[in-house]
């Protein structure tokens, strides 16, 4: 049975135990955090027996013999911690962003690169059905040569970042880092050895922004039956109550809520990305058109749909890809490649130099977008 430690329990990265230890080829033999009673209480309540609990995460690699190790902490601390499991040699499963520093990046540059392939990074959509049937289409030539990627996502659950911690930029490194990594990896991912070289990027804020008190709860507040933000009247236009606790309109809300960026490759294509999270219900959308000589793709998350025009004959392709569970099945090839990782039976489907790319391409939009200039990679 495959030892597994955890640094940072939060739901995400319970969510791939869960899958792990599903198996029936692994289990939670230790755990790092800061809520340990809460923890083990439910961790106890799932059947996970035996777990050893430390607040320490050098003390836990020193004293537990394990085979690998999942990090699920805030963002800001994912550097830090992959570093250190890095030091250790061991296989891990590394939460999305990768860092949030152009500090942070450069360290993990520094990783020998015999670690790059022990590492997965927490990129599902890369490997979920609806994109591996997409990048079966696009490698069989049915479009040509990708000549231009139009890609969006509009976050209709985006109210969750800023009622919660994730408002805060010194945590998450802002939206491009906490979103459009995926999504820029996934474009890098089809376009293959078509190397990204240059960024330019906007970033706006023109919704959730006010001059509410910094740390202001919801709880506490006034206005609750004409914000629509509120949870009361969240209950009556969404069906359900807001995640998190803090007011939107705060003085502390540091993140943007819209973004787009432009990424030059190698070849003198460019593709195009913009992100939101203003849009609400049935306007959530997530994909991309894809465009090259002998035709178009275009695909979307939240429908399940894949849609290929051909160019040169008056013909259409429509495809619906069943849901599944967790990004259309890809958390599920994730926790199955990592048991193979582990196992030393397999390479990483989503490896540490991938989430690296991702993150400096992320970064430099970020960069782009402060100094109003190209930023080149």
């Amino acid at each position: 049975m495959l030892q597994l430690g955890v640094i940072g329990y939060g739901n995400r990265i319970g969510s791939i135990v869960d899958l792990l230890v599903g198996t029936g080829k692994a289990r939670v033999a230790a755990v790092t955090d800061i809520r340990n009673e809460e923890l083990e209480k439910a961790l106890t309540d799932k059947g996970y027996a035996d777990v050893h609990f430390y607040t320490d995460a050098e003390k836990m690699m020193k004293e537990e013999k394990l085979d690998g190790v999942l990090i699920g902490t805030r963002c800001s601390l994912h550097t830090h911690f992959a570093m250190l499991v890095a030091k250790y040699k061991l296989p891990m499963f590394l939460e999305k962003p990768v860092c949030t520093s152009e500090a942070d990046l450069l360290r993990l540059k520094s990783i020998p690169a015999e670690q790059d392939q022990k590492t997965m990074v927490s990129f599902p959509l890369r490997v979920s059905s609806l994109f591996l049937e997409v990048k079966k289409i696009v490698d069989s030539g049915k479009l040509g040569r990708i000549e231009h990627v139009q890609a969006y996502n509009n976050a209709a659950y985006g109210r969750g970042y800023f009622h919660m911690w994730y408002r805060e930029e010194s945590e998450t490194g802002g939206q491009f880092l906490q979103k459009a990594t995926h999504d820029l990896d996934y474009i890098c991912h089809l376009l293959g050895e078509n190397r990204p070289i240059r960024v330019c990027a906007v970033k706006s804020k023109q919704v959730f922004k006010g001059n509410e008190p910094a740390g202001k709860k919801c709880a506490d507040c006034e206005k609750t039956d004409i914000c629509p933000e509120s949870p009361k009247n969240l209950l009556k236009t969404n069906g359900g109550g807001v995640r998190g606790e803090y007011c939107c309109f705060a003085k502390d809300v540091t993140i943007e809520d819209s973004g787009s960026c432009i990424v030059e490759f190698e070849s003198g294509m460019h593709a195009v990305y913009s992100q939101d999270f203003i849009v609400r219900n049935g306007a959530g959308r997530r994909g991309a058109r894809l465009i090259g000589y002998y035709g178009t793709l275009e695909f979307d998350w939240v429908t399940g749909k894949i849609t290929v025009y051909r160019h040169l004959e008056p013909v259409k392709e429509e495809y619906t890809l069943s849901q599944g569970d967790g990004h259309f099945g890809g958390d599920a090839l994730l926790a199955e490649n990592f048991i193979g990782v582990i196992e030393g039976k397999e390479a990483s489907i989503a490896p540490l130099s991938d989430g690296i790319r991702s993150a400096e391409l992320c970064l430099a939009a970020k960069r782009s977008s402060i100094e109003k200039t190209f930023v080149e990679l």
